[in-house]
């Protein structure tokens, strides 16, 4: 990366990560995944019983291999024999000692965005698992609520739609119909297979440190 890009990226994650402690998040900025994964390794107790939500950063950060290694409870959705079991999995992920995931925007202002279709996931940022951490890559950050807004509509969405094989517009576009009529935050496609169904603004915390946050200095996820 050359330096004054990096610089400027420095000031940024920076600028967020205080931002994101004054709303009572803890925040760390990680050089790298493997740093990445050793700051969710330390934020983690060996036998806790930990759960995730679908998320391509996870993976590519290294932090799922973690979360299997057989040191947790891990609660896996992806080892469920049939929806029920699914279903199931969603609702233990409430009483979960942790919870872990990937945010589809962070704002300077130290803010966290994030849209969902089934909800399981903002449900769980929102209540029920006594921590969550958040890994994101230094490509979600954004200015505001509004440029999270658009960054949903035109780089989180199309990608996650056509991952999950859903049959709506953006996965056969790559950005929201709403985006050519104006709409705003909610407008949309009126798809069956639409995954823009809940919207979720994490500001200041009432429980100070429950989300953890940690910024990546690399590209991951959508």
């Amino acid at each position: 990366m050359n330096e004054i890009v990096e610089r400027t990226l420095d000031r940024k994650l920076e600028r967020t990560a205080e931002n994101l402690r004054k709303n009572n998040m803890q925040a760390y900025i990680a050089q790298d995944c493997a740093e990445a994964v050793k700051i969710a390794e330390s934020l983690m107790n060996e036998g806790d019983t930990i759960t995730c939500g679908g998320s391509q950063s996870l993976a590519e950060s290294g932090v799922l291999d973690l979360m299997r290694s057989g040191k947790y409870n891990f609660l896996d959705r992806s080892k469920a024999a049939d929806r029920a079991e699914t279903e199931a999995i969603y609702r233990a992920a409430f009483s979960a000692d942790v919870y872990l995931t990937s945010a589809n925007a962070v704002t300077e202002n130290g803010e966290l965005y994030n849209v969902d279709g089934n909800s399981n996931r903002v449900a769980a940022i929102c209540y029920g698992p006594k921590s969550v951490i958040v890994v994101a890559g230094y490509n979600k950050l954004v200015r505001d609520i509004d440029e999270a807004v658009k960054r949903v509509k035109c780089q989180a969405a199309p990608p996650n739609a056509d991952r999950l094989s859903c049959d709506t517009p953006c996965s056969k576009t790559g950005e929201c119909v709403s985006l050519r009529a104006g709409g705003d935050m909610p407008s949309g496609c009126r798809s069956e297979g639409r995954i823009c169904c809940n919207y979720v603004v994490s500001a200041q915390q009432r429980h100070k440190d429950r989300i953890k946050v940690i910024l990546v200095k690399e590209i991951l996820g959508f």
